[in-house]
């Protein structure tokens, strides 16, 4: 018959293996050293092994098998730690999972450091990230995809908005490019004569309408990045975020440009659910870590907020 060690058991084994000894278990335990011993030589007896040597040692020293089942141990009880803190969540109210839908524009260190946080907070709570841009994130909290969205606004979106902080688009071309080497500011003219790069809405919120697109020719792209790599290649300009560029432009790789049409605006950012969905405790938690980590980001200027919502160049319809 294989042995069943009972979580009780692999307990008292990992106290007296942390604290050194039977007595000190037991005090930890609020148990009888009595009880520990009991149970230690019971676990032993199930598994055919010795955990400790106790002869010629003041106090009981893991055998080699022991350290190496010390650690399966520890994992099972984990395991129970997750269960307990998972079932006590869910009669508090907290759920299972939480989807999470953010725009690319969202500035990733503030993405990174609020779900490094979610992590710690919410161990138990599993997490669905998807990454869009534009129509998209309100489509997926409207739709049910996801609980919680974290973006931008297009037009009328029928959702319940939390107004988190703000993100800058600038005019950007690789310093080669002609719109970089004109006399500023580039007149609309020589705007439109150059190739600009668009990333489209891929929902249906806005077709057929255009924001902040000035030239005659251009190149429509499904992502951010994408804009961003063809950009420092030389191959058109276009608006990016401006924590996406602050690199490139500290070190020459992109130049900031000065259009006549097109200037640098701060664009709002919302966390937005559903108006017949009030979230739940870890949504909740995430609309205010997602506001306090874009207050502490270099680029939110409380001075600056807007009273409401605008166009920021080609950073709705079109990125």
């Amino acid at each position: 018959m294989q042995p069943n060690p009972t979580l009780d058991q692999l307990q008292i084994f990992v106290a007296v293996a942390d604290s050194g000894s039977f007595s000190a278990a037991g005090r930890r335990l609020n148990r009888a050293q009595s009880v520990i011993s009991y149970g230690i030589a019971n676990l032993e007896a199930q598994l055919g092994l010795k955990l400790f040597e106790r002869e010629g040692t003041r106090e009981p020293q893991l055998t080699e098998i022991g350290r190496s089942m010390l650690e399966d141990a520890r994992r099972m009880i984990g395991v129970l730690q997750r269960m307990r803190s998972r079932v006590d969540g869910h009669h508090h109210g907290l759920e299972a999972e939480v989807a999470l839908s953010v725009d690319a524009t969202l500035p990733s260190p503030v993405l990174v450091r609020v779900l490094k946080a979610f992590e710690a907070q919410f161990s138990t709570v599993m997490l669905r990230l998807h990454i869009g841009s534009l129509g998209l994130i309100p489509d997926h909290v409207v739709n049910g995809q996801a609980d919680l969205g974290i973006g931008g606004l297009l037009g009328e979106v029928d959702v319940h908005l939390v107004r988190i902080g703000f993100m800058s688009m600038v005019p950007a071309a690789a310093p080669g490019h002609p719109l970089a080497l004109l006399p500023k500011p580039v007149k609309i003219g020589d705007v439109r004569e150059h190739t600009q790069l668009v990333v489209t809405d891929q929902s249906e919120r806005t077709k057929g309408r255009d924001y902040g697109v000035f030239a005659y020719r251009t190149w429509r792209l499904s992502d951010m990045r994408t804009k961003h790599t063809l950009m420092r290649e030389g191959l058109g300009w276009g608006g990016l975020p401006r924590w996406l560029i602050a690199d490139d432009l500290a070190t020459g790789r992109l130049v900031e440009l000065d259009l006549e049409p097109y200037e640098e605006i701060s664009s709002p950012l919302f966390a937005m659910h559903r108006n017949d969905r009030s979230p739940k405790p870890a949504a909740a938690w995430l609309i205010e870590r997602f506001k306090s980590e874009l207050g502490c980001f270099n680029e939110f200027k409380p001075g600056e907020v807007p009273t409401a919502p605008r166009v920021p160049g080609d950073a709705q319809r079109t990125l």
